[in-house]
Formats: C-alpha cells, sequence, structure tokens
C-alpha cells in the first residue's frame, strides 16, 4: 500500500489516519463477535478479522513512510447494540465492515495519490465482499451496498 509519492497533504494523511482507525475497530468487533459465533461462520469472521489486521499493518507501515505517527486502537469501543448472541454477533460485523468501507472510501476521495487510491479501492472491493457475506448472515438486503462506503 505504500505510496509512489513521497508526500501527500494532510487531507489525505488524515483520511488514511481515519481508515486505520477503522480497522482497529474492525478488529475489535470481529474479536467480540467471534466470541459467540461458532462453526463457519466463526471461520469466516477470523478470516474477516485477519484481512483487517492485514491492512492495519499497511496502513501503520504506509504512515511510517510518510513520517506521520500511526494513530492508536481505543482500549474499547461502543457497539451500536449489545451482542448476546450468534445474530447480534453477525450484526456487529456488517457494521464493522460497513464503518470501514466508509473510511476507506473517505481516503478514495480525500487522495490524488494514485497507489493510495489503487489500494483504497481494493479494499473497498474486498470489503464490499465481505460485507455482503455478513449482510446475507443477518438476512439484510440488498445483500450488495449499493453505493459502498455510504450510509
Amino acid at each position: 500500500m505504500s505510496s509512489a509519492n513521497p508526500r501527500i497533504d494532510d487531507t489525505a494523511v488524515a483520511a488514511l489516519q481515519n481508515a486505520l482507525a477503522a480497522e482497529h475497530a474492525a478488529i475489535w468487533c470481529y474479536a467480540l463477535a467471534i466470541a459467540f459465533l461458532s462453526g463457519a461462520d466463526a471461520t469466516r469472521a477470523r478470516e474477516d478479522e485477519n484481512a483487517h489486521r492485514e491492512l492495519r499493518s499497511q496502513v501503520e507501515e504506509t504512515l511510517t513512510q510518510l513520517g506521520a505517527p500511526a494513530v492508536s486502537a481505543q482500549p474499547a469501543y461502543a457497539t451500536p447494540r449489545p451482542v448476546t448472541d450468534p445474530a447480534s454477533a453477525a450484526q456487529l460485523a456488517v457494521v464493522a465492515e460497513t464503518d470501514a468501507l466508509a473510511a476507506w472510501r473517505s481516503l478514495l476521495e480525500r487522495t490524488q495519490d494514485r497507489a493510495l487510491r489503487q489500494a483504497a479501492l481494493d479494499t473497498m472491493s474486498a470489503g464490499t465482499l465481505r460485507c455482503a457475506r455478513w449482510r446475507a448472515a443477518v438476512d439484510q438486503t440488498p445483500t450488495i451496498p449499493v453505493f459502498p462506503g455510504q450510509p
């Protein structure tokens, strides 16, 4: 994900920091969700959590290359609803993916750097598929978000 441009503007750095914050939150959400999931859903959640861990590492590396300190993860995050069972855990995965998509869309809109734009687009494509799988699991329609990253 490293930028071909050794320097990007402050707006793009801020958007990249927001994407990193969303990745931190997604990892936390998946860790919570996994505690309530089993079988194939737990396996999928672990895979999705690992995808977010990889993205987090890539963003942190990019920020380091840009000379910007990476935003830290919060010790905990508020969930929109209590997570008490597999259904609410799957719904939390939808929220995590939706929030991450919004952050990556924001980066796409706020940078002119070709490498960062491509990374944001690739991340949105993969995130849309993850989101669609979880939306299907909770019977949310449309299954595929019409405009990924928009409310």
